[in-house]
Protein backbone atom coordinates (compact mmCIF):
# COMPACT_ATOMS: atom_id res chain seq x y z
CA UNK A 1 0.00 0.00 0.00
CA UNK A 2 1.44 3.52 -1.04
CA UNK A 3 2.25 6.12 1.50
CA UNK A 4 -0.01 9.38 1.60
CA UNK A 5 2.17 12.49 1.19
CA UNK A 6 0.97 15.77 2.01
CA UNK A 7 2.82 18.67 0.58
CA UNK A 8 1.84 21.83 1.87
CA UNK A 9 1.84 24.47 -1.09
CA UNK A 10 3.41 28.00 0.82
CA UNK A 11 1.99 29.81 -2.56
CA UNK A 12 -0.90 30.12 0.18
CA UNK A 13 1.60 30.75 2.99
CA UNK A 14 1.65 34.24 4.65
CA UNK A 15 5.33 35.42 3.39
CA UNK A 16 5.86 37.94 6.23
CA UNK A 17 6.23 34.85 8.56
CA UNK A 18 7.12 32.47 5.89
CA UNK A 19 10.02 30.44 8.05
CA UNK A 20 6.79 30.03 11.03
CA UNK A 21 4.76 28.75 8.61
CA UNK A 22 7.54 26.43 6.83
CA UNK A 23 8.41 25.48 10.05
CA UNK A 24 4.04 24.68 11.70
CA UNK A 25 4.30 22.60 8.57
CA UNK A 26 6.79 20.40 9.58
CA UNK A 27 5.47 20.44 13.02
CA UNK A 28 2.11 19.05 11.68
CA UNK A 29 3.83 16.67 9.95
CA UNK A 30 4.19 17.59 6.35
CA UNK A 31 6.27 15.32 4.00
CA UNK A 32 7.32 17.88 1.64
CA UNK A 33 7.04 21.62 1.34
CA UNK A 34 6.09 22.79 -2.23
CA UNK A 35 7.08 25.73 -3.85
CA UNK A 36 5.38 27.00 -6.87
CA UNK A 37 7.95 28.89 -9.40
CA UNK A 38 5.64 30.74 -11.64
CA UNK A 39 7.55 33.71 -14.41
CA UNK A 40 4.47 35.29 -15.79
CA UNK A 41 4.46 33.77 -19.33
CA UNK A 42 4.27 30.12 -19.01
CA UNK A 43 1.08 31.43 -16.90
CA UNK A 44 -0.59 34.53 -15.61
CA UNK A 45 1.30 35.05 -12.63
CA UNK A 46 4.68 35.76 -10.57
CA UNK A 47 5.90 34.39 -7.61
CA UNK A 48 9.10 33.74 -6.80
CA UNK A 49 12.62 32.40 -7.44
CA UNK A 50 16.36 31.26 -5.67
CA UNK A 51 15.94 33.66 -2.86
CA UNK A 52 12.90 32.36 -1.30
CA UNK A 53 13.90 28.63 -1.86
CA UNK A 54 16.62 29.24 -0.01
CA UNK A 55 14.58 30.96 2.70
CA UNK A 56 13.21 27.62 2.59
CA UNK A 57 15.58 25.41 3.25
CA UNK A 58 17.13 27.55 5.98
CA UNK A 59 13.70 26.81 7.28
CA UNK A 60 12.94 23.54 7.37
CA UNK A 61 14.86 19.76 7.33
CA UNK A 62 12.05 18.67 5.09
CA UNK A 63 12.31 17.63 1.35
CA UNK A 64 11.86 20.95 -0.91
CA UNK A 65 9.33 19.95 -3.66
CA UNK A 66 10.20 22.95 -6.64
CA UNK A 67 7.66 23.37 -9.51
CA UNK A 68 8.58 25.22 -12.40
CA UNK A 69 5.57 27.29 -14.68
CA UNK A 70 8.06 28.77 -16.30
CA UNK A 71 8.90 28.52 -20.11
CA UNK A 72 12.56 27.53 -20.94
CA UNK A 73 13.01 25.65 -17.54
CA UNK A 74 16.36 24.71 -17.90
CA UNK A 75 17.43 28.51 -17.80
CA UNK A 76 16.76 27.84 -13.47
CA UNK A 77 17.46 24.09 -12.79
CA UNK A 78 21.35 25.02 -11.79
CA UNK A 79 20.54 28.09 -9.48
CA UNK A 80 17.32 26.05 -7.84
CA UNK A 81 19.41 23.17 -7.31
CA UNK A 82 22.16 25.01 -5.51
CA UNK A 83 19.24 27.12 -3.95
CA UNK A 84 18.45 23.85 -1.86
CA UNK A 85 15.90 22.22 -3.99
CA UNK A 86 15.29 18.75 -3.15
CA UNK A 87 13.03 18.24 -6.26
CA UNK A 88 12.48 19.91 -9.49
CA UNK A 89 9.45 19.65 -11.93
CA UNK A 90 9.53 21.14 -15.27
CA UNK A 91 6.18 21.13 -17.44
CA UNK A 92 6.35 18.75 -20.56
CA UNK A 93 4.77 22.18 -22.39
CA UNK A 94 7.54 24.64 -21.55
CA UNK A 95 10.33 22.44 -23.67
CA UNK A 96 11.10 20.88 -26.77
CA UNK A 97 13.82 19.13 -24.70
CA UNK A 98 11.94 16.99 -22.01
CA UNK A 99 14.41 14.12 -21.32
CA UNK A 100 17.46 16.28 -21.72
CA UNK A 101 16.41 18.64 -18.90
CA UNK A 102 15.11 15.37 -16.48
CA UNK A 103 18.91 14.13 -17.21
CA UNK A 104 20.04 17.30 -16.38
CA UNK A 105 18.02 17.14 -13.13
CA UNK A 106 19.69 14.13 -11.79
CA UNK A 107 22.80 15.38 -12.20
CA UNK A 108 22.48 17.67 -9.94
CA UNK A 109 21.37 15.90 -7.54
CA UNK A 110 17.69 16.57 -7.28
CA UNK A 111 14.64 14.34 -8.05
CA UNK A 112 13.24 14.83 -11.62
CA UNK A 113 9.82 15.66 -12.32
CA UNK A 114 7.19 16.29 -15.28
CA UNK A 115 4.11 18.28 -14.53
CA UNK A 116 1.31 17.81 -17.43
CA UNK A 117 -1.87 20.50 -17.93
CA UNK A 118 -5.13 19.23 -17.66
CA UNK A 119 -5.25 19.47 -21.73
CA UNK A 120 -2.37 18.04 -22.20
CA UNK A 121 -2.34 13.85 -23.12
CA UNK A 122 -0.27 11.13 -20.60
CA UNK A 123 1.52 10.19 -24.14
CA UNK A 124 3.24 13.52 -23.93
CA UNK A 125 5.64 12.07 -20.98
CA UNK A 126 5.66 8.56 -21.92
CA UNK A 127 8.62 8.02 -23.36
CA UNK A 128 10.18 9.93 -20.93
CA UNK A 129 9.09 7.85 -17.83
CA UNK A 130 12.65 6.33 -17.18
CA UNK A 131 13.71 9.86 -16.20
CA UNK A 132 11.59 10.31 -13.98
CA UNK A 133 11.14 10.49 -10.19
CA UNK A 134 7.87 11.87 -10.31
CA UNK A 135 4.68 12.68 -12.43
CA UNK A 136 2.54 15.61 -11.45
CA UNK A 137 -1.13 15.26 -12.91
CA UNK A 138 -2.14 19.26 -12.58
CA UNK A 139 -5.89 19.19 -11.37
CA UNK A 140 -6.33 22.78 -12.04
CA UNK A 141 -4.70 24.79 -14.71
CA UNK A 142 -1.58 26.77 -13.46
CA UNK A 143 -1.02 29.91 -12.29
CA UNK A 144 -3.09 30.58 -9.61
CA UNK A 145 -4.11 29.53 -5.80
CA UNK A 146 -7.88 28.81 -4.66
CA UNK A 147 -9.24 27.28 -7.77
CA UNK A 148 -11.93 24.38 -8.69
CA UNK A 149 -10.58 20.78 -9.06
CA UNK A 150 -11.48 19.48 -12.52
CA UNK A 151 -12.86 16.10 -11.94
CA UNK A 152 -11.84 15.01 -15.33
CA UNK A 153 -8.34 14.72 -13.48
CA UNK A 154 -9.38 11.56 -11.78
CA UNK A 155 -9.62 9.45 -14.81
CA UNK A 156 -5.74 10.87 -16.12
CA UNK A 157 -4.58 10.19 -12.39
CA UNK A 158 -6.23 6.83 -12.91
CA UNK A 159 -4.53 6.02 -16.43
CA UNK A 160 -1.04 7.35 -15.23
CA UNK A 161 -0.61 5.28 -12.40
CA UNK A 162 -1.70 2.07 -15.38
CA UNK A 163 1.21 3.33 -17.16
CA UNK A 164 3.22 3.99 -14.57
CA UNK A 165 2.87 0.25 -13.46
CA UNK A 166 2.85 -0.88 -16.93
CA UNK A 167 6.32 -0.11 -17.08
CA UNK A 168 7.47 -0.86 -13.79
CA UNK A 169 8.48 2.60 -13.18
CA UNK A 170 8.68 3.65 -9.29
CA UNK A 171 7.84 7.56 -10.10
CA UNK A 172 5.36 8.83 -7.95
CA UNK A 173 1.75 10.32 -8.66
CA UNK A 174 1.29 14.11 -7.20
CA UNK A 175 -1.80 16.26 -7.72
CA UNK A 176 -1.79 20.03 -7.82
CA UNK A 177 -4.89 22.03 -7.92
CA UNK A 178 -8.20 22.17 -5.31
CA UNK A 179 -6.97 19.48 -3.34
CA UNK A 180 -8.96 19.27 -0.07
CA UNK A 181 -11.00 16.69 2.68
CA UNK A 182 -13.51 16.62 -0.70
CA UNK A 183 -11.52 15.64 -3.27
CA UNK A 184 -8.71 14.27 -1.81
CA UNK A 185 -10.26 10.76 -1.73
CA UNK A 186 -10.49 10.61 -5.31
CA UNK A 187 -7.04 10.89 -6.27
CA UNK A 188 -5.88 8.79 -3.77
CA UNK A 189 -8.24 6.05 -5.16
CA UNK A 190 -7.25 6.56 -8.44
CA UNK A 191 -3.28 6.03 -7.27
CA UNK A 192 -1.86 9.33 -6.52
CA UNK A 193 0.11 9.38 -3.33
CA UNK A 194 1.63 12.77 -3.15
CA UNK A 195 -0.99 16.05 -2.48
CA UNK A 196 -0.01 19.44 -2.89
CA UNK A 197 -2.76 21.34 -0.88
CA UNK A 198 -2.30 25.25 -0.33
CA UNK A 199 -5.68 27.09 0.37
CA UNK A 200 -6.85 23.83 1.91
CA UNK A 201 -3.95 24.31 4.47
CA UNK A 202 -3.11 27.70 5.07
CA UNK A 203 -6.86 28.95 5.16
CA UNK A 204 -7.68 26.64 7.93
CA UNK A 205 -8.35 27.62 11.54
CA UNK A 206 -5.45 25.20 12.51
CA UNK A 207 -3.35 24.43 9.90
CA UNK A 208 -1.70 21.52 11.86
CA UNK A 209 -4.63 19.32 11.69
CA UNK A 210 -5.78 20.25 8.04
CA UNK A 211 -2.84 18.22 6.93
CA UNK A 212 -3.51 15.27 9.76
CA UNK A 213 -7.34 15.27 8.18
CA UNK A 214 -6.17 15.21 4.60
CA UNK A 215 -3.70 12.22 5.53
CA UNK A 216 -6.66 10.79 7.07
CA UNK A 217 -8.91 11.12 4.31
CA UNK A 218 -6.36 8.83 2.48
CA UNK A 219 -5.97 6.44 5.30
CA UNK A 220 -9.40 5.38 5.76
CA UNK A 221 -9.34 4.38 2.50
CA UNK A 222 -6.26 2.06 3.06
Amino acid sequence: MMNARIAPSILSADFGRLAEEIAMCQEGGADLIHLDVMDGHFVPNITFGEKVISTARKATSLPLDVHLMVEKPERYLDGFAAAGATGLTIHVEATSHLQRHLARIRELGCLAGAALNPATSLGAVREALGDLDLLLVMTVNPGFGGQEFIRASIDKVARARQMLAELRSGAAIEVDGGISRDTIKAVWRAGADTFVAGNAVFTASDPMAEIAALRRECLELA
